[in-house]
C-alpha cells in the first residue's frame, strides 16, 4: 500500500507541473476517467499511464491479500474481541493491532504500548529551555496506520469519543484530536487483549487462513 501511494503521489506531481486540476481518488472509477480527460503533453501522459500500470498490478496482489487479512480476522478470537468492542476498529485494523501487539501481558502497562506504537511525546529539556514536544515515531507505523484509521472514525456522531474529539479540536490543532483518540484506542486494544489472556492467542476458530509474503 505504501508503494501504491508513492506512485499515486507522482501522478498528482505530474499534474501539478503541467498545471492540471489535482485528481485526488485516483483509485476511483470517476476520477481515473477524469484523469483519461485530462490534457498533458505527450511525455506526460505517457508517464501518467505507465504510472497507473503500476497500481493496477500492485492492486492485483493488495486486493486479495486484503481479503485474506479480513477473512482471518473474522475467525480469530483476539481480533473478534477488538473489532466488536472498540468502535471505528475494522477487521484490517483488528489484524494489524493484533499481529503487531502480540502477547499484550510483554506490557506492563497501556502507557508502554503507547510509546511502543511511537505515539508518545518526547520533549528536550534543559536548565536553560524546553524544545516544544513532538511524536516520537519510533515504533510500528504499521501499529500507528491501524490506531490512526480507527481513531478518524472518533469524528463521527455515533462515536463515543465524539465529544472528546471535538472538545480536543477546539482546543488544540487539527491533527492532535486524532492523535489523543489514537492513544486512547491502544489503551483500549491493550486491556481487551490482555484480559482474554492466551485466548487472544488462539488459532482461528474457522479454517485456517494462510497468509504468504
Amino acid at each position: 500500500m505504501d508503494e501504491r501511494r508513492s506512485w499515486q503521489q507522482r501522478i498528482h506531481a505530474q499534474l501539478f507541473h503541467q498545471g492540471c486540476p489535482p485528481i485526488t481518488a485516483l483509485l476511483l472509477k470517476a476520477d481515473r476517467e477524469a484523469l483519461a480527460g485530462t490534457e498533458l503533453s505527450a511525455a506526460g501522459r505517457q508517464y501518467v499511464d505507465t504510472t497507473m500500470r503500476c497500481i493496477d498490478q500492485l492492486n492485483a496482489e493488495i486486493v486479495p491479500l486484503r481479503a485474506q487479512l479480513v477473512g482471518f480476522a473474522r475467525h480469530q478470537p483476539g481480533c473478534q474481541a477488538l473489532q466488536g468492542r472498540h468502535y471505528g476498529v475494522g477487521w484490517l485494523s483488528a489484524a494489524i493491532m493484533w499481529a503487531e501487539i502480540g502477547d499484550a501481558r510483554r506490557f506492563r502497562s497501556s502507557d508502554q504500548l503507547v510509546r511502543f506504537a511511537g505515539l508518545d511525546i518526547t520533549v528536550y529539556s534543559s536548565d536553560a529551555k524546553r524544545a516544544p514536544g513532538h511524536l516520537a515515531r519510533q515504533g510500528s507505523p504499521q501499529l500507528r496506520w491501524a490506531a490512526f484509521e480507527a481513531a478518524k472514525c472518533a469524528a463521527r456522531p455515533g462515536s463515543p469519543d465524539y465529544v472528546y474529539y471535538h472538545q480536543m479540536g477546539a482546543r488544540k490543532d487539527g491533527k492532535r484530536p486524532t492523535l489523543a483518540v489514537e492513544r486512547k484506542v491502544l489503551c483500549r486494544c491493550y486491556h481487551t487483549l490482555r484480559e482474554l489472556g492466551d485466548t487472544a492467542l488462539a488459532a482461528p476458530t474457522a479454517r485456517t487462513h494462510h497468509i504468504t509474503a
